[in-house]
């Protein structure tokens, strides 16, 4: 018997299904819009009706798919407290999703979220009760967190090297916006001093800033927790 033969006789059951098309999406150029059902099932051998009694549609295969990623996401350490936990968390989700590139654009396109997305923002709000914040400012933290409770982010700018403009139209950018320049200039001067051996920050690192928002956020919502915070008193205080 061929080795194709023995992957043929596999039983074919909904993790497999859902384990192969996570592998399609990651090594193809087009992600998940290159993933079809008639592909997925010439990847498993099988006929393309056999896929049908896992997932009923690509739309139950897509979140099915993010369910099988966001279930890769780590429990924080035990012991930890609460704004420790939660960074923890949201890391993990981060190095969970960045595997996935393709992940984050369909957990946004699905119109609800799957069960263990749900489980994962669950688990978030209950290290926020457990550190002792109301429930009130742990739904007002979860605004605030946002995506990044599962890793990722809209930039607001494209900072990799191939997005810089040509120098003469970076000049006349910075004539027109010159507290852009500066701020990017800044950034450039960090990321090359870092190079030498000299830089405290990481320049335009996706990580270190994605850690940097997070941290300011996590440090926000705890001074707000120890100053008894609520949402009545803050709407009552600007009125």
């Amino acid at each position: 018997m061929s080795e194709s033969e023995g992957v043929r006789r596999t039983p074919l059951n909904r993790e497999r299904v859902l384990a192969a098309a996570v592998a399609f999406a990651d090594r193809e150029a087009g992600g998940t819009d290159a993933l079809s059902m008639r592909k997925l099932a010439q990847d498993l051998g099988v006929v393309p009706m056999a896929l049908y009694k896992h997932v009923a549609n690509k739309e139950e295969l897509l979140a099915g798919m993010v369910d099988t990623v966001v279930g890769g996401i780590d429990p924080p350490a035990a012991g930890a407290d609460w704004k420790g936990a939660v960074r923890e968390r949201v890391l993990s989700a981060r190095r969970a999703l960045r595997r996935h590139p393709w992940a984050p654009r369909v957990i946004e396109s699905l119109p609800a979220p799957t069960p263990a997305v749900l489980g994962h923002l669950d688990a978030v709000i209950g290290l926020f009760r457990a550190g002792g914040l109301s429930a009130d400012l742990a739904h007002h933290a979860m605004h605030a967190l946002g995506g990044r409770l599962l890793g990722f982010t809209q930039e607001l700018f494209d900072a990799s090297p191939e997005a810089a403009p040509d120098p003469r139209v970076a000049s006349q950018l910075a004539a027109r916006y010159p507290h852009i320049a500066e701020v990017a200039a800044t950034a450039a001067h960090a990321e090359r001093a870092e190079e030498d051996g000299t830089a405290v920050g990481g320049g335009c690192d996706d990580q270190f800033e994605f850690e940097f928002a997070l941290d300011v956020l996590l440090d926000g919502i705890e001074r707000l927790h120890l100053a008894g915070w609520t949402s009545a008193g803050a709407r009552r205080a600007v009125q």
